[in-house]
Parts: structure tokens; sequence; C-alpha cells
């Protein structure tokens, strides 16, 4: 019986090895696209043994470890205290996690952590409340790092400043037995000196983001009004009348120009071609 010369025993096992490896190529591309099916289809449950077939097919691909992270987050409800659904946020961020172990730039879990943080923290008891805003916002200046024009970054950070801050203003003017539509500033001089201790670097922080997520994209609307949000609220800082008065002018001409965006982009999108075409 003739034997197979070595270097042909070699290169017979290599064929073998690449054939496996091929096979476990496509096999893992083909759970991908079921997944994928299934969670268009808001079959999480299947989406996600498909998303785990694929990994284990394909260990180092992210794409799917991507989707598994993305089925277990949109599982999860906000608020709903139930082990099961803790378990979604949990899942959801290790999966993230791992997927930034070996591509820590990668765009999409970036967002999507930060995210998941700040829909956490909606639910939260003030102080976690704050410290899942404060993840929240780690996770907004990863995405800055990776990419300096990331507007939506710039944005949420106004967001999240906005969130820490008005809850601690309608406190205090609760305390000072003043209305919502009461105007300001606040009457209580010591109560505005604790508030610009506190509170009066974070709204200016997030005035600073939500500017530059405008110098970004001029006619990002919703950036407009949480920046009139911000100076509106914030003069109830200031010393006198004429200064609050003035403030909330300017405030008002923002979100008038916001209004007006928003009637800009409407009659700009109405007016673009539909995609469908018909012949006389």
């Amino acid at each position: 019986m003739r034997r197979i010369p070595t270097l042909s025993a070699a290169l017979l096992a290599a064929a073998i090895v690449l054939a496996g490896t091929g096979c476990s190529y496509l096999k893992s591309r083909d759970h991908l696209n079921q997944g994928i099916a299934s969670y268009r289809n808001a079959r999480y449950g299947d989406a996600v043994e498909h998303f785990e077939q694929a990994i284990k097919l394909d260990p180092q691909w992210s794409t799917p470890r991507l989707y598994l992270a993305t089925s277990y987050m949109v599982q999860w409800i906000p608020g709903a205290e139930s082990p099961e659904n803790l378990e979604f946020a949990k899942k959801a961020k290790d999966e993230f996690m791992t997927v930034l172990d070996k591509e820590p730039n990668d765009k999409t879990a970036l967002a999507s952590l930060a995210m998941l943080a700040f829909n956490q923290a909606q639910s939260l008891p003030a102080q976690e409340k704050l410290k899942m805003f404060d993840e929240s916002a780690k996770w907004q200046h990863r995405r800055l790092e990776v990419d300096p024009k990331e507007k939506e970054a710039y944005y949420s950070l106004g967001v999240i400043a906005y969130q820490k801050w008005i809850p601690a203003l309608n406190l205090a003017r609760s305390n000072l037995r003043m209305r919502p539509e009461d105007p300001g500033p606040l009457k209580d001089k010591k109560t505005k000196e604790e508030l610009k201790s506190q509170y009066g670097g974070i709204v200016d922080e997030g005035m600073q983001d939500l500017n530059k997520a405008l110098e970004i994209d001029p006619e990002y609307d919703d950036a407009m009004v949480y920046l009139e949000l911000l100076m509106r609220e914030r003069a109830d800082l200031l010393d006198s009348t004429e200064e609050y008065k003035k403030q909330v002018e300017i405030a008002d001409g923002w979100l008038q120009k916001a209004l007006d965006t928003k009637k800009i982009k409407a009659a700009r999108a109405a007016k673009a071609p539909t995609g469908i075409h018909t012949e006389n």
C-alpha cells in the first residue's frame, strides 16, 4: 500500500480544517440571518437562540453579539423588578461589554450602553438615579472620544444635565411655595446659592453640550428645545427680575426657533420624492 507523502498529508489535513472552518463560517451567517428575521418579527426568544449559535460558530464575530445584546435589551421593561426582567438588562450590558472588550470603539455598543443606563435611571431612587445618569454620561463621553462630531452624544449629555437639575429646582420652588407658573427668580438668596453651588456647573455644561450639538447640526430642533428649557430654568437663579425676564425672552426665542425648524423640516420632507414614479 502506498503511503501518502508527508507534505501531501499535511496539505490534506489543512484542507480538511479549512473546509470545516468554511462550513462554520456559512452556518454562522445563516444563523445570523435567521436571527435577524426572528428579531424583526418580534420573536425575540428564537432570535436569541440563533444569535447564540452564530457566536458559537464564529466567536470572534461581533455582529451577532451586538444583535444578541439588543435582543435582550428590547425585552427589558424599565421599572419592572421581576428577576427575569432584571436579567434581561444584565445580559444586555454583559454582551455589549464583551463587544467592547474586543472592539473598544464600537459605536453601537457605546450608544446602547449609554441608552440602557439612562433608561435604568428613570425608575431609581434619587441617589441611585444620579449614579446611573453619571454612568450614561460616561458612555456618551466615550462616544465623543471615538467621534467628536457625534451630535446625539452632545444632545444626550444636555438631556442628562436637565434630568439632574430639574427635580432639585422643582423641590426648591415647592419649598418656597412657588407654583410652576410663578415667575422667578427664586426669592430666597440662600436657596439660590445652594442650587448654584450644586447644580450651576451641571447646567452650564449641559448648555455647552447642546450648543455643540447645534454647531454640528444647526437644525437640531430637539437640542434647541432642551437648550431653552435649561436656559429658562437657570433664570430662577439670577439676582434680579430684569435679568430673569431677559433670559426668559432668549429662551422663548429658542423655543420659537425650534418650532419653526420643525415646520421647515416637515415641509421639506413633504416635498421630498417618494420614490414612486408613474408613467404618462
